[in-house]
């Protein structure tokens, strides 16, 4: 039986109820009720709303209700659901009374070839459609793992074919671009030993980590004293190069269950390297664009590699407010707000609800949970619009629940979601799909890699926060569940013409992925290293290509054959690319030169040995300089940078060994500076 409440806001709950409950294979699900049966409609009319609709599809004349999932996502009680559900009221009853503007996604179904087209241009091989020989695709190709490879090709296979099957030009032959002799090729898999109980099993031999003191790993997970076993993530491999056994349906445990305890989720941390680790904010918008690109092959061939099937959205763009708060576009958003605040990385508006609640709500009891007056909700929505940008709104009449209100109405009212339209779908396949949490952690990682930088930053704030949240959960009562409850409604429950079915049914499938945001976000935002790698061999791909095309330039190649002719020696032709400086230096092996621009001193040669680190460099510095900096300069947290070379710009980590560093990319520039915010 399907049962439909449909509103005038656009938003359509679904709920099925089958008539026995479901049991998948090597699984069973199992669901509590929270209400006892009553069918007399004085105990209805006696249960706030929400409730009833918790009880709706929960008990009454029909069973359990067992939502569409797979073997990985375990069941879920309808005590521990309730929160989400009442969320979903709220935000009802918000589309109803108009406080919130309706805005429908249209989605386009896709001709056949159309996405592969799409998936082609979003990794930055558009070059592949058009045939033209460019010399970004080229770099991309020649930097791509065997498995990444085979993502690609296997894509533009179904791409050629496609336009054969039409009739459209001529397309390029697979076997040009990857030099194989056969147009789908298969890739054996490499023979293991016994696969660990993570289910995965790293080709060849284990990358040996350096010895590093406790201080020296990235540590998410639980609190101290819970029985959960700590699991180590490498960032050297690739996801999809370290998959060599796929993980059997059959083989996964049965009764399991999807546990809301906050101890059910591993314990992971992340080993510095030699070359320490690099978030987000690191590297230049440049190579962060590559990075993407980079990202979108890694998470095919990584579901490619596990048997799933990367789903996206194909939605039409639309077109939000150009001015104003609420319903505006980030990219607009920021753009109007980098005129009053130049570099600014989110929203002013987001930030002021962050810090009011950061400042007087975080120890409310019930905080996001317990909604505000809707009335009042409203009347502020208007007055923040009309106000903010004038700095006349008062915040101290702004409630803590009203304030969360307002924040999640903000998330809600987004043109386009926090996470995306287009990759909504891969987000809640990583949970249904996937059994592993290492996997599915891995999976969530590409998938916040690949986020446009709005998006990204916006999410990493709005994280930070819930993590504040749930670290106040003795005052506030909120745990980590409760908590991601609560917000994965306003999440992944966007406005959409086929959307919405399938989102209730994986109500605990999209809680499950907000818990792992929260929990592992220091992780998630942290680059993995082995792409970081690929970024440097594609822009040493590109440079080697640049100087190639100089070298065949047609004007320098008529300017050459005259001078021949004319038997005289070949001059430095006019408008001639001229290297930087530290392509000529003679600086000795191992010795680099570190500027400081805004210090007393504001150059240095530094001696390097296999010890030196990058705060080594920054302490010496800042002995140097202690009293001759200003005290403006003295108060600024400087970093050490990496710039040029085969690199756009790289903040260092402080635990980043400088030898290693330099090693990698010889022709750099070391700048200290303050690290961007």
């Amino acid at each position: 039986m399907t049962m439909e409440m449909k509103d005038s806001g656009s938003v359509v709950l679904t709920a099925y109820h089958p008539h026995s409950p479901a049991r998948i294979p090597g699984m069973e699900q199992s669901f509590v009720q929270d209400i006892p049966p009553s069918h007399s409609p004085t105990s209805r009319k006696s249960l706030p709303r929400c409730r009833r609709i918790n009880r709706m599809l929960s008990n009454e004349s029909a069973p359990p209700p067992a939502f569409s999932r797979s073997n990985s996502q375990a069941s879920m009680d309808s005590t521990s659901m309730e929160d989400f559900w009442c969320e979903v009221e709220s935000i009802k009853e918000s589309s109803e009374d108009g406080s919130e503007e309706a805005m429908l996604l249209e989605f386009k179904p896709a001709d056949e070839g159309e996405l592969e087209a799409e998936w082609l241009q979003d990794v930055g091989l558009s070059t592949l459609i058009s045939g033209a020989e460019e010399e970004d695709g080229q770099a991309l190709l020649s930097t791509l793992t065997r498995t990444q490879a085979a993502a690609v090709q296997r894509r533009y296979n179904t791409y050629t074919q496609t336009l054969r099957k039409k009739n459209k030009h001529t397309v390029r032959d697979v076997r040009d671009i990857f030099g194989t002799s056969d147009s789908s090729p298969t890739f054996e898999t490499v023979p293991v030993s016994p696969v660990p109980s993570n289910g995965i099993q790293l080709p060849g031999q284990k990358p040996v980590w350096k010895s590093v003191s406790s201080n020296s790993c990235l540590d998410c997970g639980i609190d101290k004293g819970s029985p959960s076993i700590t699991e180590e993530l490498s960032y050297e491999v690739s996801f999809s190069e370290s998959i060599t056994v796929l993980p059997k349906t059959q083989e996964w445990p049965k009764n399991q269950r999807f546990k809301k305890e906050d101890s059910a989720l591993p314990k992971f941390i992340v080993r510095k390297s030699r070359f320490g680790l690099t978030e987000v904010g690191d590297l230049s918008p440049e190579d962060m664009k590559k990075i993407r690109y980079l990202s979108l092959i890694e998470l095919t061939a990584f579901y490619d590699a596990l048997g799933v099937e990367l789903k996206r959205n194909r939605a039409e763009r639309v077109r939000g407010r150009e001015n104003g708060l609420f319903g505006v576009p980030l990219t607009v958003l920021l753009e109007n707000d980098q005129k009053k605040v130049p570099g600014i990385k989110v929203p002013l508006i987001f930030q002021k609800l962050l810090l009011k609640l950061e400042e007087t709500g975080l120890e409310t009891e019930g905080i996001l949970r317990v909604p505000g007056s809707a009335s009042r909700v409203k009347n502020l929505h208007q007055e923040l619009e009309a106000k903010f940008y004038e700095d006349t709104f008062d915040w101290d009449q702004v409630r803590n629940n009203d304030a969360a209100g307002l924040l999640k109405m903000f998330i809600r009212e987004l043109p386009s979601p926090l996470f995306t339209v287009e990759y909504l779908p891969a987000f809640i396949t990583l949970v249904e799909k996937i059994s592993k949490i290492k996997l599915q952690l891995q999976a969530l990682h590409l998938l916040i890699m690949l986020m446009p930088e709005a998006n990204r930053d916006t999410a990493k704030a709005f994280l930070q926060f819930l993590k504040k949240v749930v670290a106040n959960e003795g005052k506030n009562k909120m745990n980590l569940w409760n908590v991601s409850m609560i917000v994965a409604p306003n999440l992944f429950i966007y406005k959409g013409k086929r959307a919405n079915q399938q989102e209730m049914q994986a109500a605990a499938t999209t809680a499950h992925i907000v818990r792992l945001l929260i929990r592992y976000q220091d992780i998630l935002w942290t680059v993995p290293s082995f792409l970081i790698s690929q970024v440097r061999k594609m822009n040493e791909a590109a440079m080697n290509n640049s100087k190639r095309q100089l070298m065949f330039d047609k004007g320098v190649r008529k300017l050459l054959r005259r001078k021949t002719m004319e038997r005289e020696r070949p001059e430095r032709p006019e408008g001639a690319v001229t290297f930087p400086p530290y392509l000529h230096s003679d600086i000795p092996e191992g010795v680099i030169r570190v500027y400081a621009p805004l210090h007393s001193k504001v150059s240095m040669a530094i001696q390097l040995n296999s010890q030196t680190k990058a705060k080594d460099i920054l302490a010496r510095f800042h002995c140097e300089n202690s009293h001759g900096s200003s005290q403006n300069v003295r108060g600024q947290i400087q970093s050490l940078h990496e710039i040029g070379g085969n690199i756009g710009q790289h903040c260092l980590d402080p635990d980043a060994f400088m030898l290693d560093v330099y090693r990698a990319n010889p022709q750099a520039e070391w700048v200290i500076k303050p690290k961007a915010s």
